[in-house]
């Protein structure tokens, strides 16, 4: 039962999880690979799931401070190999008599150490596959997270309770860093079923060449965002100034880069030229706020200038010229989503490409 309830919890968080590290997740993969391949995300994010689950079983469930405080069992076990010695003991287990056979393997004694080596096995499975481990770092990893969860317990979930409501015993680590080992050589046998971790990457890089609407908008929101936070901080009074000189000056010294778009791999190149002149990163900057930002906004101003000529249709006229204004976005959205060139792209001759010219180094 208490099994179920710690998957369950798990369950229950990892959506919660999901959304904190979602951002950064994708962050560091456009950062590093220049896209967001799923088969990885499927990978590491099952492993966070994983982790999780592991984690709620050894605190799970949580006894009340009442419970805590009349314990009076013992608090670590430190002799190695106890775990046989009860089994034998608890579980009336006779080698040669075969009646004792299934009682015994399904006894407490028998499937809670079994537990505690299978608990480990997939941690195994995941630093060999896909973090290529070698299995002296697996195995001392698999004895670290194993002394992290024991401590936990001990500490009676990091001194919140008064004394550890939960037995820290020697064997289990000694049977956790054996089911790690385990996982190592059952990572090999999935290596030969599974893509590779080369084989990962070179599809992320492959598929980074393709600039995606995600990927650029990032790089413009967080350049918007450091210059917002810059004029912040000095109050300027201008601040127009500070956005001419980032978004069409930095990009000359930089040979075409904002700071977001270094960061994100990605450069402004003319179409037509094999070099790009110097004024074209300003006005395409100034052709690209113009219709994506500048433009509603002017209509909606124009709107209101001219609302004494709409009498009592003002309301309805307003419903369509923002339902306009939706339509037009999703049409410039569907037209990035398939490639398709902008107004201020076209008008500007410039596009933006992938500078990734490798695959990174893991």
């Amino acid at each position: 039962m208490s099994y179920v309830i710690a998957i369950r919890a798990a369950l229950i968080c990892f959506p919660i999880l999901l959304l904190l590290l979602f951002l950064p997740y994708i962050i560091r993969e456009y950062h590093k690979y220049g896209s967001v391949y799923w088969y990885r995300g499927l990978i590491l994010f099952s492993f966070l799931l994983y982790l999780m689950a592991a984690y709620f079983l050894v605190i799970l469930p949580l006894p009340t401070m009442e419970e805590v405080l009349a314990l009076d069992t013992p608090r670590t076990r430190l002799i190695p190999f106890a775990f046989v010695t009860d089994f034998i003991k608890e579980s009336g287990f006779v080698f040669t008599n075969f009646s004792t056979y299934f009682k015994a393997f399904t006894s407490a004694s028998f499937y809670v150490p079994v537990f505690n080596i299978f608990l480990f096995i997939p941690f195994g499975i995941y630093l060999h596959y896909y973090f290529e481990w070698d299995l002296k770092k697996t195995v001392i990893a698999s004895f670290f997270l194993s002394l992290f969860f024991e401590l936990t317990q001990l500490s009676g979930l990091y001194f919140i309770y008064p004394r550890g409501y939960r037995l820290f015993d020697v064997d289990d680590l000694l049977l956790n860093t054996f089911g790690g080992f385990l996982g190592y050589f059952l990572g090999s046998f999935f290596m030969k079923f599974l893509p590779s971790r080369e084989e990962i990457d070179q599809k992320s890089f492959i598929l980074s060449n393709k600039v995606s609407i995600l990927r650029r908008g990032l790089a413009y929101i967080f350049d918007f965002l450091l210059v917002s936070i810059f004029c912040g901080i000095l109050r300027s009074k201008y601040p127009f100034i500070w956005y001419i000189l980032y978004f069409g000056g930095l990009p000359i010294l930089l040979k075409g880069q904002t700071l977001m778009e270094k960061f994100f791999h990605l450069k402004i190149v003319h179409e037509k030229k094999e070099y790009t002149p110097w004024y074209s990163y300003g006005y395409r900057y100034l052709l690209m706020n113009g219709e994506l930002v500048f433009l509603p906004f002017i209509l909606l101003w124009l709107y209101r200038y001219f609302l004494e000529f709409f009498g009592n249709w003002y309301s309805l006229g307003l419903l369509f010229l923002i339902g306009g204004i939706f339509l037009y976005y999703f049409i410039i959205f569907l037209k990035v989503l398939f490639s398709k060139k902008l107004l201020y792209e076209k008008i500007s001759q410039t596009k933006i490409i992938n500078t990734l010219a490798k695959i990174p180094d893991k």
